[in-house]
C-alpha cells in the first residue's frame, strides 16, 4: 500500500486565497506591448461609439477586454472573466487603463456598436494588416509555367448556428421575443430544426495565412456584395506590399461561379480559379462540339482513383451574359467522370444520364496554368478549410459575444487581429520561415486548335454591339399603387440598388423588351422586407406581403455599332500560338503559419510570469473620506468631450504600479516588442 508518510515531501496548506496567474497572461502582455509599442491602441482613440448611458468606460477598454478573451482560450465569458478578477488591476495596466468593466458592461457596449465604429475598426485593422506582417518576399507565392507570381486568397463563407425553442403563440402568453433576430435568419434547408444562422465570409492569404478581412449577414448572407468588400481589401493589400493587381487570384467555390460575379472581380483587375455552376452552358454548341472530340488528359483523383476527362475548352465572351457595362472573358475547362451506381448519391457537379459533368472558369491562360494545374490549385481549397478548423480550435471566432449584427462582427474583427499578430511575432527572430514546394513538375502546355464552326461563320474583323443608355429607375406608375416610386431608391452602380431603409436590391431578371429597350428586375431579400419597418410603405396596399419588394430598371436602345472582335472561341490572350510549349515547374511558396502560431503560444504558456505590486484584494481603509466637490458641470450630467471620457479610466499618476517578468522572451522578440531583456532568477 502507498504511504504518503513514506515519500519525502512535507505537504503543507493555507487558508489564504492566492489565486494562480492564468497561463495565458503571458500572452496578453506581449500583445498589450506590442498594441502599445505599434501605436494601435493610440489609434483606437479614433473608434467612437455613442452610447444611450456612455459611463466610465471607452472603445479602449472593452478592445482590451476582447483582445485578452480571445488570446486566453477560455470557453465564455463568465469564465474569463473568473480568471482575470483577481489580477484587473495589473490586466488593465497593460493597456494603460485603470478599472476593469463588467461583462454586462461589455454586453451594453456591443449593443450600442453601430455602423460608423464598425467601419472605423475595420480601417484600423486593414491598415495595420498593410503596414506591418510579412514583407512582399515574404509573402510567398504559386509561380505558374511562365514563372509569374500568383498570390492566392480564398474567400468563402462559414456559418454560426444557433438554436432556438419552441414556444407557445397563443394570446394566453405574451409573444415571444428572440433576441437573436436581428443577428441571425434561417439558412440553407438542412439545417437542424429550430436552428437559425449567420453566415461569416472570411478572407484568407493562403499563403501566410494571414486574415485580412471579415464580413457578416443573418441567415445565407449577401455573398455578392461581401464578395466586392473582398477584392477592394484584397486590392489595397497588394497595392500596400508593392505588387500589381494582376499578381493576385482569387479562388472561390460554386457559390460565386455566376457571370455577373466574375466580371466584378475582372472589373478589379483581379484573377480567379473557381467552380461554375451554369450548367446551362453545357447545352452550348461550342462546348457540345468539343465533348464530342477526344479529351485532353484523364486525372484520376489521388485518394478515391476516380477517373476524370478534362476537356480545355477555351475563351468565350459573348455566351457568359455579366450585368451591362461589365465585359467577362474566361477561360472554361470542362471535366467528366462516370456518375455513382446509386442514382440517389449526391455527387459535386451536373449529373445527365451515366456521367457526371463539372465547369471551371479561370482568367488565366492554358500557358500560365494548365487545366490539370487548375483542378489542383481548385483543390487545394481543402487548406482553407483545415485554416478555419484551426480558428475554430484556437480562438473559436464564432462564439456568441453580442445578439447584435455590428457587436458581433466587432468582436470577430478583434479576434481575427490578435490571429495575426500570433502569426507576425512568431516570425520575429525566426529565419527562412519561407517553404518551397514543386506543386507539378514541367510538362507541354498544348492549347487546343480552334474547332470547325458548327453555325454560319461569325464575322472574324468585327462585331455587331448594341448600345444603350443609363439605368433609369421606374418612376411615377408605382405612386399609383400606393407604394414608394423608384426616384425614392438610390442607383449604386449598375448591380445595386438602395432602398429607404438602408437594404440592398440586386438585379434577378434582365428582358428585351419589344422596342429593344433593356429593362432589368431588381429584387431585395425577403429576410430584408419581412422585417422592414417601412414595409408597409414600400409594397403598398394589395400586396400580400409574401414576396419582397422589386424595382425596375431600363436602359434604352441606342442603336448598333461595330467593333473589333475579340479574342474569338479558343484563342487565348496575348498573341500565344497553338503549338505546344514546354513550361516550367509549378512552384508553391508559403510559411507554416500553424507552426509560427502554436509555438509561439505554448512557448509563451509554459513559462513563468511574475507579478509584484497589489491586487484586486484591497485593504479597505477605516478612516471615513473627505467629501467630493462638485462641478456644476458634474452635477448637471453635462456631456464630456471625447477626450474628457477617454481620460476617465486612464492610469492616474498616483495609481499603484505593477512590476510584469515574463520569461522565455527572446532578445529578438524582446527588442521588437521595445522592452528590455534581464536574466530571470
Amino acid at each position: 500500500m502507498f504511504s504518503l508518510t513514506a515519500v519525502a515531501v512535507d505537504l503543507h496548506t493555507s487558508p489564504q486565497d492566492v489565486p494562480s496567474i492564468p497561463a495565458w497572461f503571458a500572452e496578453v502582455a506581449v500583445l498589450a506591448q506590442h498594441c502599445a509599442h505599434q501605436g494601435i491602441f493610440e489609434a483606437l482613440h479614433h473608434v467612437r461609439v455613442a452610447r444611450g448611458r456612455m459611463g466610465h468606460y471607452e472603445v479602449s477598454d472593452f478592445v482590451a477586454l476582447l483582445l485578452g478573451y480571445a488570446a486566453s482560450g477560455e470557453p465564455t465569458l463568465e469564465a474569463f472573466w473568473e480568471r482575470v478578477a483577481p489580477f484587473a488591476g495589473p490586466y488593465m495596466a497593460l493597456f494603460g487603463r485603470d478599472r476593469l468593466p463588467h461583462r454586462s458592461t461589455l454586453s451594453r457596449f456591443l449593443a450600442a456598436v453601430d455602423a460608423a465604429g464598425l467601419a472605423a475598426l475595420r480601417h484600423l485593422f486593414e491598415q495595420d494588416l498593410t503596414q506591418r506582417g510579412p514583407t512582399a518576399e515574404e509573402c510567398g507565392g504559386l509561380y505558374d509555367r511562365q514563372g509569374t507570381r500568383l498570390v492566392i486568397f480564398d474567400v468563402d463563407g462559414t456559418r454560426q448556428a444557433a438554436r432556438q425553442r419552441a414556444l407557445v403563440t397563443s394570446s394566453d402568453f405574451p409573444p415571444p421575443r428572440r433576441r437573436l433576430v436581428p443577428v441571425c435568419a434561417p439558412g440553407y434547408t438542412g439545417r437542424q430544426r429550430g436552428e437559425v444562422v449567420r453566415t461569416r465570409t472570411t478572407i484568407l492569404q493562403a499563403h501566410t495565412q494571414q486574415w485580412l478581412g471579415t464580413y457578416g449577414h443573418p441567415g445565407n448572407g449577401d455573398y455578392s456584395g461581401e464578395l466586392l468588400d473582398a477584392c477592394r481589401t484584397i486590392a489595397a493589400y497588394l497595392r500596400a506590399k508593392g505588387l500589381p493587381l494582376s499578381q493576385g487570384l482569387l479562388r472561390l467555390d460554386g457559390l460565386y461561379g455566376t457571370a455577373s460575379v466574375l466580371a466584378h472581380i475582372q472589373r478589379y483587375g483581379l484573377g480567379f480559379v473557381g467552380r461554375g455552376r451554369d450548367y446551362q452552358l453545357l447545352a452550348h454548341p461550342r462546348v457540345q462540339e468539343r465533348l464530342r472530340h477526344p479529351c485532353d488528359q484523364t486525372v484520376p483523383h489521388p485518394e478515391t482513383g476516380v477517373q476524370r476527362e478534362v476537356f480545355e475548352v477555351g475563351y468565350r465572351d459573348d455566351w457568359l451574359e455579366p450585368l451591362p457595362d461589365l465585359e467577362l472573358t474566361c477561360r472554361v475547362i470542362v471535366t467528366r467522370r462516370v456518375a455513382p451506381a446509386d442514382p440517389e448519391e449526391s455527387t459535386v457537379g451536373k449529373r445527365i444520364g451515366a456521367l457526371v459533368y463539372e465547369l471551371f472558369l479561370v482568367s488565366h491562360p492554358a500557358t500560365s496554368l494548365s487545366a490539370v494545374d487548375v483542378l489542383a490549385l481548385y483543390n487545394g481549397r481543402g487548406a482553407f478549410e483545415q485554416v478555419l478548423s484551426d480558428e475554430d480550435q484556437e480562438q473559436d471566432p464564432d462564439r456568441w459575444c453580442s445578439h447584435t449584427a455590428w457587436g458581433q462582427e466587432f468582436w470577430q474583427i478583434v479576434c481575427q487581429w490578435v490571429w495575426n499578430m500570433r502569426l507576425e511575432l512568431g516570425q520575429v527572430g525566426r529565419e527562412n520561415v519561407l517553404r518551397w514546394t514543386d506543386w507539378a513538375e514541367p510538362e507541354a502546355v498544348s492549347v487546343p486548335a480552334p474547332l470547325p464552326p458548327t453555325a454560319p461563320e461569325e464575322p472574324v474583323e468585327d462585331e455587331t454591339v448594341a448600345l444603350y443608355g443609363p439605368l433609369e429607375l421606374a418612376r411615377e406608375w408605382a405612386k399609383a399603387r400606393g407604394r414608394l416610386a423608384g426616384t425614392d431608391f438610390e442607383l449604386l452602380d449598375a448591380g445595386t440598388v438602395r432602398c429607404p431603409a438602408g437594404h440592398l436590391l440586386r438585379p434577378r431578371e434582365r428582358r428585351t423588351l419589344p422596342t429593344g429597350d433593356l429593362r432589368i428586375l431588381y429584387a431585395a431579400k425577403a429576410a430584408d422586407c419581412r422585417a422592414c419597418a417601412l414595409a408597409p410603405q414600400c409594397r403598398g396596399t394589395g400586396a400580400s406581403g409574401e414576396q419582397p419588394r422589386r424595382v425596375s430598371a431600363v436602359r434604352r436602345f441606342l442603336g448598333h455599332h461595330q467593333r473589333p472582335k475579340q479574342a474569338p472561341w479558343q484563342t487565348p490572350p496575348m498573341g500565344e500560338t497553338h503549338a505546344e510549349q514546354e513550361g516550367r515547374n509549378l512552384l508553391w511558396c508559403d510559411i507554416s503559419g500553424r507552426s509560427l502560431r502554436r509555438r509561439f503560444v505554448a512557448w509563451l504558456r509554459g513559462q513563468r510570469v511574475t507579478i509584484s505590486g497589489p491586487l484586486a484584494t484591497r485593504a479597505r481603509t477605516t478612516t471615513h473620506p473627505q467629501p467630493r466637490r462638485w462641478t456644476r458641470a458634474q452635477r448637471a450630467h453635462r456631456r464630456l468631450r471625447w477626450t474628457e471620457r477617454l481620460a476617465r479610466n486612464a492610469v492616474a499618476t498616483d495609481a499603484p504600479s505593477y512590476t510584469v517578468t515574463l520569461c522565455g522572451i527572446a532578445p529578438a522578440l524582446a527588442a521588437y516588442l521595445g522592452l528590455p531583456s534581464a536574466c530571470a532568477s
